[in-house]
C-alpha cells in the first residue's frame, strides 16, 4: 500500500470525522469487515499482538495489550474487535493525527501517546507534572459518609466529598439500571477506598510497606476526596486492587468495567489506565472543584 494513497484515504477520513455525531448513533451498526483488503495486513498483526505481543508498559513484562482494549476502543470510536480493518483504519487515524507513522498496527509508541492523552484528563496527574504544591485535603464539612450499602468489605475509608459521592451516587443508580451484571450483584461498584487522609495514608504505607515507598501517600490523589476505587470484579484469591497483569486483565474483561469505560464520564470521573479500579470525579472546567 502506498504511502500516497495512505495519506490520502486518511485526509478523506479525517473530513469525515466532522461527522463523529452520527457516526456515534451508528455505532451498533458498524462493519467492522469493510476496507478488508486495504487494511488486512494491519488487521491480522493487530490480531496476532492484541494477546501476544511481548513489552513493558508499566515497568513488568507484559503478554498483549487486551487489558487497555477497552480504552483503546473507546478513544478510536468503535466497537470494532482489533483483528478487523475498521479497528485498523481508525488507530491508523489517530496515528496520522498525532504525529505517528499511520501503520494501523497497534505498538509501545501509540500507546504510549494513548496513556499521554488519558493522563492529562486526570487534573491531579497534571498538578504534580507541573510541580504545584500537593492540593490540601478538603475541610470536614465537604466530606460526605458513604451507606453501608456503598462501602466494600475492603473498604480503607468510608468518607468522599459531598458532590463527588452524588455523582457516584447517580453513576451508579445508571449502571444498575443498564448493566445486569451489576442489577444483580450489589458487591460491584462499591467503594474501597475513597477519601484518605494524608497523614494516616502515610501511616498506613510506612506500617504495611505497600504504598510506593511514601510517595503515593504524601500526594496522593486520595487526599482531594475526588478519587474513588470501585469493586468492579476479581480473581480468586486475589486482592481487589491487585495489579498483577491476569488480575488486571480479569477486570478489563467484565461488563462493568467496560460499561465505566463508555459511561463514566457522562458523571465526571476519568479512569486511571493501570488501575481498573481507580476512577477520578473531575469539574466541567478540568480542575478541582472548590480550589
Amino acid at each position: 500500500m502506498g504511502t500516497f494513497r495512505v495519506i490520502l484515504s486518511l485526509l478523506v477520513l479525517g473530513a469525515a470525522a466532522a461527522l463523529a455525531p452520527a457516526r456515534a448513533m451508528a455505532q451498533q451498526a458498524e462493519v467492522c469487515d469493510a476496507e478488508s483488503v486495504e487494511w488486512a495486513g494491519p488487521a491480522l498483526a493487530n490480531s496476532q499482538s492484541w494477546q501476544r505481543m511481548e513489552w513493558a508498559p508499566f515497568g513488568p513484562t507484559e503478554y498483549g495489550w487486551e487489558t487497555y482494549l477497552p480504552l483503546v476502543q473507546h478513544e478510536l470510536g468503535t466497537g470494532c474487535a482489533p483483528g478487523s480493518p475498521v479497528f485498523a483504519r481508525r488507530l491508523a487515524e489517530f496515528q496520522f493525527g498525532h504525529g505517528l507513522p499511520a501503520t494501523g498496527w497497534f505498538d509501545a509508541a501509540t500507546f504510549q501517546t494513548f496513556r499521554g492523552l488519558w493522563q492529562e484528563r486526570r487534573p491531579f496527574v497534571m498538578s504534580r507534572v507541573r510541580e504545584e504544591p500537593c492540593p490540601d485535603p478538603p475541610p470536614l464539612y465537604q466530606l460526605g459518609y458513604l451507606v453501608e450499602s456503598e462501602e466494600h468489605a475492603d473498604r480503607l475509608t468510608r468518607l468522599l466529598r459531598r458532590d463527588v459521592l452524588d455523582a457516584y451516587r447517580r453513576l451508579v443508580a445508571a449502571a444498575r439500571a443498564e448493566v445486569p451484571e451489576v442489577a444483580t450483584n450489589p458487591e460491584l461498584l462499591q467503594i474501597f477506598s475513597g477519601f484518605r487522609d494524608p497523614e494516616a495514608d502515610a501511616a498506613r504505607c510506612a506500617a504495611s510497606g505497600n504504598c510506593d515507598g511514601l510517595r503515593r501517600a504524601v500526594c496522593s490523589p486520595h487526599r482531594t476526596g475526588t478519587a474513588v476505587d470501585l469493586y468492579v470484579g476479581q480473581l480468586a484469591g486475589l486482592g481487589v486492587d491487585n495489579t498483577s497483569a491476569a488480575s488486571r486483565l480479569h477486570m478489563t474483561r467484565t461488563p462493568t468495567y467496560r460499561w465505566l469505560v463508555r459511561n463514566a464520564r457522562r458523571f465526571g470521573f476519568t479512569p486511571y489506565v493501570y488501575e481498573p479500579w481507580h476512577w477520578e470525579w473531575i469539574s466541567p472546567t478540568g480542575g478541582y472543584a472548590g480550589q
